[in-house]
């Protein structure tokens, strides 16, 4: 067994096409290829902490499919659970934003290899043999009705297997509507562990009241943030449920904190006003790093910490996946934040 246990993370690979120099896409005449998925970007961090990792997916049996296999690989993340199914890999283009401008995705994800995967087609009980996690986000039972299915016999299997399960529900509007979303989730909700998400997505899925009307406020509202966690454990037996807690200066600029709840007490982490690189991946290393946190056994105030300060170094990266290593996270935890040259 790995020294960290191992962890299994489902959803959908896609090409990321970024734009360079902060260009528009109406300028761009070329872009940045990277690959991703929330999950796989959530595994590739706890890679880099020690944990065996395997990501289930698919890709089409091409070389864009084979190349996106490849990119994953480098960073140590088992492949072994990837299907070779369908014609296309998914793709999102992503015009980074800067100072008053915010960032802007379009997705072109219609017709992807994921979207054919059918209840059957994986061997859940192989793949969770021996292993300790099962994590996946909102956006996997988004991409139709048949992986939404996928999703609900995987965490069926894992349950089975005794293996703990997490959800970062990850709300997309482009994907689905709050209808759609509600009628999934709620029926994926008693088999979640640990939840991740923030307090809007969560009211707006799974109709958790916080008492308070105002979400559009800039300032991050603490209380409510508990109200609504304490409402997720009580509604729905979550384990552990944690939330970002993000207040938004601009497309460059944020602060941020964590908040999580073990059913008894609530623990906040500190706040770090963070000068943007790449917001993308932000909340899947929020994940990676809570996941890791449990994993290892840390203090509930340790773990809140330790996720809020992965996701943190994660928008120093450019890219969507959070490269960082298990002391640079600590080393930030320890309140070294001069940023001066480590020599």
């Amino acid at each position: 067994m790995g020294q960290m246990g191992k962890a299994v993370f489902f959803g959908e690979l896609l090409m990321r096409l970024g734009t360079k120099r902060y260009e528009r896409f109406v300028q761009a005449r070329e872009f940045e290829v990277g690959y991703t998925g929330a999950e796989t970007n959530a595994a590739v961090l706890l890679t880099n902490f020690g944990v065996d990792t395997y990501i289930v997916s698919c890709v089409p049996d091409t070389e864009i499919g084979q190349a996106c296999v490849n990119y994953i690989r480098q960073y140590g993340v088992n492949t072994a659970y990837v299907k070779r199914l369908g014609k296309r890999l998914g793709t999102f283009y992503l015009e980074t934003g800067a100072s008053q401008r915010p960032s802007k995705v379009i997705y072109d994800r219609a017709d992807s290899s994921i979207t054919e995967l059918q209840t059957g087609d994986i061997d859940w009980d192989e793949i969770f043999n021996d292993k300790d996690w099962f994590h996946f986000s909102g956006t996997a039972p988004a991409l139709g009705d048949n992986v939404a299915e996928v999703t609900k016999e995987a965490c069926t299997a894992a349950k089975e297997h005794g293996l703990t399960v997490s959800c970062d529900l990850n709300y997309r509007e482009k994907l689905w509507s709050p209808e759609k979303a509600h009628s999934v989730v709620i029926e994926i909700m008693n088999f979640i562990d640990v939840f991740i998400g923030n307090k809007e997505h969560s009211q707006l899925i799974l109709g958790i009241e916080s008492g308070k009307t105002d979400n559009k406020s800039d300032k991050i509202d603490v209380e409510s943030s508990m109200t609504v966690l304490q409402k997720l454990h009580e509604k729905f037996g979550v384990q552990h449920s944690a939330f970002t807690l993000r207040e938004d200066i601009s497309a460059s600029e944020s602060k941020l904190s964590g908040l999580v709840f073990d059913g008894g007490e609530f623990y906040h982490s500190r706040t770090y006003h963070i000068h943007i690189v790449d917001r993308v991946g932000g909340g899947d290393a929020f994940s990676g790093g809570l996941i890791y946190g449990l994993l290892s056994g840390m203090s509930m105030q340790e773990t809140i910490e330790f996720a809020t300060a992965s996701s943190c170094l994660k928008h120093t990266i450019h890219g969507d996946a959070g490269l960082m290593s298990l002391n640079e996270v600590k080393q930030l935890m320890k309140e070294d934040v001069s940023g001066r040259i480590q020599r």
